[in-house]
């Protein structure tokens, strides 16, 4: 019971994280560059700020416990790796780059965001939401014993 609420609970953050980002890039990013408005990015990124990063942190708390389900030892994931180990691993490493490339635009592009620097905003909400599908990717792997 636990284990599939746990599933339920990650899927839900990962739909409100991959479609909060899909909407930023194919429908608020588009209209904000094309009007040089980039006040509608910044109305979009105060609406979901909270939602999304709650998203996102109910995605790691909950992917965090179900590698416990799945059997994964960190500590022997370098040494004796497995499939699933692997994907988890990249979805950590993907995580990582997510978050480093998130706070970089929450504290130095976004407070100086303007019509000039909506493009610099633009690759790193594609970077972010690329990064994320891979990720969803990756998830979709660990429970179907690979990717290919």
């Amino acid at each position: 019971m636990l284990y599939k609420l746990l599933i339920v609970l990650h899927l839900l953050g990962s739909s409100v994280w991959i479609g909060g980002h899909i909407v930023l890039v194919l429908v608020v990013l588009p209209k904000a560059m094309r009007k040089r408005d980039p006040i509608r990015v910044r109305d979009f990124e105060r609406g979901f700020a909270k939602v999304g990063l709650s998203a996102l942190a109910l995605q790691v708390f909950t992917g965090l416990w179900l590698t416990t389900y799945w059997g994964i030892d960190w500590r022997a994931v370098l040494v004796t790796p497995t499939p699933a180990a692997h994907l988890a691993l990249s979805k950590l490493v993907l995580l990582a780059v997510v978050v480093v490339v998130g706070v970089h635009a929450e504290r130095r592009v976004l407070p100086r965001l303007s019509a000039e620097t909506l493009g610099v905003f633009a690759a790193h909400a594609w970077t972010v939401t690329l990064l994320s599908l891979l990720m969803l990717i990756a998830g979709a792997g660990i429970r179907t014993g690979g990717l290919f």
